[in-house]
């Protein structure tokens, strides 16, 4: 099997802002990368806010090193680096980490998943999310129900401002708490962030 990048999907943009600054499309919006127009007025390169920061870096290079360890990898694909979800026409997603279920016939090619994940992961918000009531929250919220309605069964978020995790699922209500919380990924793994910070010596 092989995997390939997935090439940006065409979608409606602004006038005058390049496709290259689409992050995501939700609901037929493109949504772009936080600091877009920093890009288009010149003032940074695109390279300076596609990356992540370093702690958002760490944080997914740490929890999906935990999964990757405890999770039956014979029964669960893992998965990382913004991959893309292709849930309609108007809604292409990334997720930070995601947990696919193998048994769902499971085929890796050179575009996006079409199938949902059983979990999705996401650290901070990448999107400018100036078109959101709400703003930031109001991104969450929206992706969040929108991957819950394509068959995820868990997202969890987690933010660094302020340091909390915030657990959806499709039926539960929904949690939001802090760092030091025990929350159930699946079958027996449980993710407590804060233990594994500690765990690696890193302050927070």
């Amino acid at each position: 099997m092989t995997v390939a990048v997935a090439p940006i999907p065409r979608t409606r943009k602004k006038s005058g802002v390049p496709a290259y600054l689409i992050y995501e499309t939700l609901n037929g919006r493109a949504l772009y990368y936080r600091g877009y127009r920093d890009v288009t007025t010149g003032k940074k390169t695109p390279a300076e806010i596609m990356g992540s920061s370093s702690l958002q870096a760490m944080l997914v290079s740490l929890i999906h090193g935990y999964l990757f360890l405890n999770i039956n990898r014979k029964r669960y694909l893992l998965v990382t680096n913004e991959s893309g979800v292709h849930l309609d026409k108007g809604t292409n997603l990334s997720n930070d980490i995601a947990i696919y279920d193998k048994s769902l016939g499971l085929t890796l090619t050179d575009k996006y998943f079409d199938i949902p994940p059983k979990i999705a992961v996401e650290v901070d918000v990448r999107i400018e999310p100036e078109e959101f009531s709400g703003k930031e929250s109001g991104y969450v919220y929206e992706k969040t129900e929108r991957l819950l309605a394509f068959g995820v069964e868990q997202v969890i978020w987690v933010t660094t401002q302020p340091k909390k995790i915030f657990v959806a699922t499709r039926t539960a209500p929904w949690l939001t708490q802090n760092w030091d919380a025990t929350v159930p990924v699946l079958d027996d793994v449980v993710l407590n962030l804060a233990d594994l910070l500690t765990e690696e010596g890193i302050e927070f």
